[in-house]
């Protein structure tokens, strides 16, 4: 169908400002089905038919900034929001398409502190109608401008804030994010935005990011003029695999450990899990609905212009996997938040929960949120691949100097990457089943290690990947080539040809944190490299000299040898075993400097938002210590006794587990407070969690009134297929 739209008569809107319409004279054409330029999609599927419609980007906004006498390049120049004239303009745009999808509500959408893992969707937002009432009319007016657009308020007391904000001095202001766009969703607009007190502190998780991603851009095009490039900026792109845990939604109702806090507390393993390596990519079954689940997910996803192209069973029983295609990192951010919302919703609709955190169970795979990044300019030259770099610098040294800048911003600023991973649920997943170590290395291949070792002994010849050629010897099938680097699921953080993949970053998080520092770290390293060359150093000299110093933290290994560890330890690696002191590096001295010199945080952001993550840690601890207590006394211990069993220790742990409860609340330093958390997690609980297994080990299943492991990890043994 090709589109067309109602004549709004005399209430039209002008070139310059949008005239308020009543809602009766605004009639919305048919849902679009076509391309935004009229082509009619004729041999879309069915599922894809309306994709992007629910995003306000590409053709679908220069179609409705046209009308409005705007252009899709009048609101890609982020000057509008400081022209009212062009801001109204784009307003006008954004209201008449919100209209015409069903939408009469907008918010500004933001990220607060510390709001991974417990709040919903990990935003915040306050909806208003994009209506006013004519009190001498008595109509209905839409009533929605430029200003509206660009700023908003709420009060920033209210959310975490380390002390940047209090009842007294609540001011907290929301301004739209115009690197990501505007979105649609039900009756509401989101209008992505960063949040800041009245003094300009951020009081969110995208501010940093934001002026991260400045620095790398500054700092990075300074270095490619030094290497032959002269660039307009630089930026960074992700690409986030989301892996998740579906489970039948009325055995999670039976347990209040993963309703309140994501994960288990207690739970004795089922006879089986994954130890036949049976559920990885195995199909997804019309057995359970799991599969009904993750299309409507991703049919949703696709209206709203997010790429969510591939789905998978992963290691764990009932354990799956989303990935979208790689885009710009803020964008790519708030569309993995939206993701994640999603997810939750949708599975509830299917009969199921999604469960988001790192290890909801014990003795199984736990969840990661793999972080692919790469670096390229403004016009998506590649910095992370040889040739495209080499041939745009006409240099064939230029990716070499790159590759040494990163790997010294691995080396140096490892420990800002382990802050980074320190959430909660990570606590029990990094170092085993297929999660990296808590120490801080980079993976190359051999490959790209032996070039840059010889490149950093003098030896500046041209990378050639040894791209191999597989012969099978099975006449039907035609040899074929494998990349140069091999897959290590131990590091961290390999190099996989185009890009670094962040492995040890947690499901639940909200990576803004995460990329605030890959960006910072690289862009430190940039700078002091462009200072050098400035200052009369030779490029390739600079970049030998940093790959001498820093070469340790290159491991092509197994990282789970214990050996391996104490040698990498040995040699001065990064390693942070504990989350809570890693957290405890975001106000060292060094990395104070470090973010007031490239304009990021300063040392009272810093300060703020360490209070925040330590307060996170330990609140997610009471939250698991309380609801343990609770699980024992109205749960096991009545079990056991139903069971004609008795098992003293138990209510003797419960006073163990309150009275370290107290002595966390009487503690007021967020850092002290957090330490003994640790404690109360890793050791008092984790014992009590034996003995608590112990004792469903030998109640009869009908007494035992919490939902067991066999039957919330196995859909397609205990459901009814896609109507359950």
């Amino acid at each position: 169908m090709v589109l067309k739209w109602t004549n709004r008569g005399a209430n039209a809107v002008p070139a310059t400002k949008p005239a308020p319409m009543t809602v009766a004279e605004h009639t919305a054409p048919a849902v679009m089905d076509v391309k935004y330029d009229g082509t009619p999609m004729k041999t879309a599927p069915e599922v894809f038919k309306g994709y992007g419609k629910h995003i306000f980007t590409g053709s679908l906004a220069d179609y409705y900034l046209k009308k409005n006498g705007g252009s899709l390049a009048m609101m890609q120049d982020s000057t509008w929001v400081k022209d009212r004239t062009k801001a109204d303009i784009i307003a006008a745009a954004v209201l008449e398409w919100a209209v015409d999808h069903g939408a009469i509500t907008f918010c500004h959408w933001f990220q607060p502190m510390g709001s991974t893992g417990v709040r919903h969707g990990q935003t915040g937002q306050v909806y208003d109608q994009m209506l006013k009432f004519d009190t001498k009319t008595y109509e209905l007016k839409y009533d929605f401008d430029g200003g509206d657009l660009v700023k908003g308020e709420t009060d920033g007391s209210s959310y975490p804030n380390g002390g940047l904000r209090a009842t007294h001095t609540a001011g907290g202001y929301l301004v739209i994010d115009t690197t990501s766009p505007i979105f649609l969703r039900g009756d509401t607009i989101f209008v992505p935005s960063i949040f800041v007190s009245y003094y300009g502190m951020a009081l969110d998780e995208k501010t940093p990011l934001l002026r991260a991603n400045d620095a790398l851009s500054n700092q990075g095009k300074r270095l490619l003029s030094k290497l032959g490039l002269d660039c307009s900026g630089l930026k960074a792109n992700i690409g986030l695999e989301q892996e998740i845990f579906l489970i039948p939604r009325d055995q999670y109702y039976r347990r209040p450990d993963l309703q309140f806090t994501g994960r288990t507390v207690m739970g004795k393993t089922a006879p089986r899990d994954q130890e036949m390596c049976d559920h990885y990519m195995a199909p997804l079954s019309t057995a359970s609905p799991a599969l009904n689940c993750m299309k409507e997910i991703q049919k949703e996803c696709w209206q709203m212009g997010i790429p969510l192209k591939t789905r998978h069973r992963e290691v764990a029983p009932n354990q799956y996997e989303f990935a979208p295609l790689y885009g710009m990192n803020t964008g790519q951010i708030d569309q993995n938040l939206i993701v994640m919302q999603i997810i939750e919703e949708i599975a509830a609709k299917h009969g199921l929960a999604a469960l988001l955190q790192e290890k909801p169970f014990d003795g199984i795979n736990g969840s990661g949120k793999h972080n692919n990044w790469s670096i390229s300019t403004l016009d998506d030259v590649q910095l992370l691949v040889p040739k495209p770099i080499n041939e745009a610098c006409k240099n064939p040294n230029a990716f070499p100097v790159i590759m040494a800048a990163v790997i010294a911003a691995v080396d140096t600023h490892g420990d800002l990457m382990r802050m980074a991973i320190a959430d909660p649920g990570n606590d029990f997943r990094l170092g085993a089943c297929e999660a990296p170590p808590a120490i801080i290395t980079t993976y190359l291949g051999d490959d790209m290690t032996n070039y840059l070792e010889g490149f950093m002994n003098g030896d500046l010849k041209e990378y050639t990947p040894n791209k191999r050629t597989i012969d099978v010897g099975i006449s039907g099938i035609e040899p074929f080539t494998v990349p140069a680097e091999d897959r290590n699921r131990t590091s961290p953080f390999p190099y996989g040809g185009a890009r670094f993949e962040f492995r040890a970053v947690g499901s639940a998080q909200n990576v803004s944190m995460v990329n605030t520092v890959l960006n910072l770290m690289c862009a430190d390293k940039f700078g002091e490299f462009a200072d050098k060359i400035e200052a009369g150093a030779d490029p390739i000299e600079v970049a030998k000299a940093a790959l001498k110093d820093h070469w340790k933290c290159i491991f092509n290994g197994n990282g789970y040898d214990l050996s391996c560890q104490q040698e990498l330890t040995d040699k001065g690696c990064w390693r942070i075993d504990s989350g809570v002191e890693a957290m405890a590096q975001l106000t060292t001295d060094k990395n104070v400097a470090l973010f007031e010199k490239l304009g990021v945080m300063s040392a009272v952001e810093l300060k703020a938002r360490q209070d925040v993550m330590h307060e996170h840690y330990s609140g997610t601890v009471i939250m698991e210590a309380g609801v343990m207590i609770d699980m024992i006394n109205q749960h096991v211990i009545p079990s056991l006794h139903a069971a004609g069993g008795e098992d003293e220790a138990l209510p003797a742990a419960v006073e163990t587990l309150k009275k370290a409860l107290h002595e966390m609340e009487e503690c007021e330093d967020p850092y002290e407070q957090a330490k003994l958390a640790r404690v109360l997690r890793l050791e008092t609980m984790v014992e009590l969690r034996k003995v608590c297994d112990a004792a469903e080990a030998v109640v009869p299943s009908h007494l035992w009134t919490l939902a067991t492991y066999k039957e919330l990890l196995f859909l397609d043994s205990h459901t009814h297929g896609p109507g359950a």
